[in-house]
């Protein structure tokens, strides 16, 4: 077996270098084994690029590999080579059978069916348009259709234009500047300026603003602008506001109130104010009338917090998020009965939200006391499963990308018994990130105990006693953090079951008296041992508050701290209106898995509300953090 998995990585690597004849012999070798799959398409990937010579050899491989994940991506990597080469008849032959489509494929569909003189194309295209990011290559053909039939207007070239500037994707912004009329186009050359230096340009061209093209700029500018600095905008705006219409005056007022919504700037329920109070008043997204809620909450307008949500859109409102603050503020406002309408329903969904409905409800939460446990049967039927093996093979070689998309290919049609028997599997094998996501995916029967494993019990349990730290609240940052992978390294270079950074491991390691190297960061022990150590650091220098600890572990204590208000704010709204998207869905993950595991390892239960306390206010015993993470 030894063998055959190192001809496996030696065909690998000749894949990667392009060595054909080599993969060709590792390949005979591997004929029968359970990555044959991988053999075939290490060879057969590298013809696609005359695709239509190829498309027999194709055509057999998703024939006889048709139950992995390599038959979709090889039909997606033959697609897009069609699409280039625009071999429509074979490309709309194939399309059909596509599972995983991207952007990319999208536009070369659009443009076989536009080539075919299929007009309903034209309607299906026009959504990918208002992006404010880049797209494929493979959409600007099907842009420039739409142009020149006359189906996207002017003044919708403007709108995607205003959204990539929004977005601050100057680049973008450029490519589609292009789609304009010459004598409206904007000067590319003042838009760089605007960008390296957006006070310095409006000071130098703000009595030169005339045209639509000269005020998009100036915006753009004052955009920039908001991001360095809110109440500097706000202050600079009346020089040039007689340049703009009531329109660009909401419209700037709105983004200027996000950003200061965004950065908890107390000024941005007045700014949104002034924006809505405009003769022709900008509309909000979704995502700004979400800002605008957090900024309600944060001043604890409970009636203004209604008036928000139910001014976002219909699917938006369903969230949980915001079903979730609609019942506060309809409770605060005394309409009992309509927010438990609400919270009922909430209540029954596994999540943070789901836990503070049912305190809501007058119920503290813990894991659901039935539990579907796969039987065996299930269990050794799952293992036999050609994907599954070949996950795990995968799995043991190292290669976790390409583990991954097996498992998720195999399971993605798998009812709720059969992903609890996978869940097992993966359990069994020590893919306990797979396990976890397995399991998190069932929709009537649930397993608790494979949703919130908790490895290295023994390991943590001295630490633990020493640090003084609560078990569930650990194990509930862990699964957060890593999902029990040992070795997993993030982008940023946080490393282990903690996902520490290299300075703050250092620093840890020299308070501790400890020698360590950046390779053995990730061995379970020594991780575990300073990842505590800082915990407690961090718990210490926050009052003992998970809440604060918790934002703290993951963005820094400093940014923790600025985070609090001038008055004591209740925990959920703190969580609830951190400005980092990430950190903010981090610390309800961690908090609401604690509740979990502390169901599950039998402790005490407290209320989640509990746990998030009430932080205090900004002047209220502020210290310096030794480290920031």
């Amino acid at each position: 077996m030894a063998g055959a998995e190192d001809d496996f990585m030696a065909m690998r690597q000749a894949f990667q270098v392009g060595d054909s004849a080599r993969v060709t012999a590792y390949a005979q070798r591997l004929q029968g084994h359970l990555l044959e799959p991988y053999a075939a398409y290490y060879q057969l990937r590298p013809k696609l690029e005359n695709p239509v010579a190829s498309a027999d050899a194709v055509k057999q491989f998703l024939l006889r590999y048709q139950d992995t994940p390599l038959a979709d991506r090889l039909q997606g990597e033959w697609l897009k080579t069609l699409g280039k080469t625009q071999q429509w008849d074979l490309f709309a032959e194939a399309y059909p059978g596509m599972v995983n489509r991207d952007t990319e494929l999208n536009c070369y569909s659009l443009e076989q069916r536009l080539s075919a003189s299929d007009a309903s194309a034209f309607n299906d295209a026009r959504p990918l348009w208002f992006s404010a990011r880049d797209l494929p290559e493979s959409c600007t053909a099907v842009f420039d259709a739409l142009v020149a039939a006359g189906v996207l207007t002017v003044d919708e070239v403007w709108t995607r234009l205003r959204l990539a500037l929004e977005a601050g994707n100057v680049g973008v912004a450029k490519r589609i500047n292009q789609y304009l009329p010459e004598s409206q186009a904007l000067n590319e050359r003042k838009l760089t300026a605007a960008t390296e230096n957006p006070l310095r340009y409006l000071e130098k061209h703000r009595n030169e603003i005339r045209t639509r093209a000269e005020r998009e700029i100036a915006l753009f500018a004052m955009l920039r602008l908001t991001r360095s600095g809110p109440d500097q905008a706000y202050a600079y705006w009346p020089r040039i506001r007689e340049r703009f219409s009531e329109a660009e005056h909401s419209y700037f007022m709105v983004q200027l109130a996000d950003q200061a919504a965004r950065r908890l700037n107390p000024r941005a329920l007045g700014w949104f104010t002034e924006a809505a109070g405009s003769v022709k008043p900008a509309r909000l997204s979704d995502a700004q009338l979400g800002w605008k809620t957090r900024a309600a909450l944060r001043a604890g307008d409970w009636e203004l917090v209604l008036d928000t949500i139910e001014a976002m859109s219909v699917p938006e409102q369903q969230t949980g998020v915001w079903r979730y603050w609609k019942a506060r503020a309809l409770k605060e406002g005394g309409k009992t009965v309509e927010a438990n309408a609400i919270l009922a329903p909430l209540s029954t969904e596994h999540n943070f939200y789901g836990q503070l409905a049912e305190e809501e409800l007058g119920v503290t939460i813990g894991a659901p006391t039935e539990s579907h446990k796969a039987t065996a049967e299930e269990i050794a039927v799952t293992e036999r499963l050609p994907g599954i093996q070949r996950a795990l093979a995968l799995y043991r070689l190292n290669l976790r990308t390409e583990s991954t998309r097996e498992w998720a290919w195999v399971i993605r049609d798998f009812d709720d018994r059969r992903l609890l028997a996978a869940a097992e599997v993966a359990r069994r094998n020590g893919l306990y990130d797979r396990a976890i996501h397995t399991a998190d995916k069932t929709v009537q029967y649930h397993d608790f105990g494979l949703r919130f494993l908790a490895p290295h019990r023994d390991a943590l349990h001295e630490l633990l006693k020493q640090q003084e730290l609560d078990e569930a609240w650990v194990y509930g940052l862990i699964r957060q953090e890593s999902r029990f992978v040992s070795d997993a390294k993030s982008s940023a270079g946080a490393m282990g079951l903690m996902q520490l950074m290299p300075g703050t491991a250092k620093w840890v390691a020299k308070r501790l008296g400890m020698r360590k190297s950046p390779h053995t960061l990730a061995e379970v022990n020594t991780n575990l041992t300073l990842g505590t150590y800082y915990l407690k650091h961090v718990l210490t220098l926050f009052d003992n508050q998970p809440l604060l600890a918790s934002a703290a572990y993951n963005a820094g204590p400093s940014r923790a701290r600025q985070w609090r208000d001038e008055k004591p704010l209740e925990g959920a709204i703190y969580a609830e209106t951190i400005p980092f998207s990430e950190t903010r869905d981090y610390v309800k993950k961690v908090l609401s898995n604690s509740m979990y595991y502390a169901s599950t390892f039998g402790h005490r239960i407290t209320a989640l509300k509990q746990r998030l306390g009430v932080v205090a206010s900004k002047s209220n015993g502020d210290r310096l953090p030794e480290e920031e993470k």
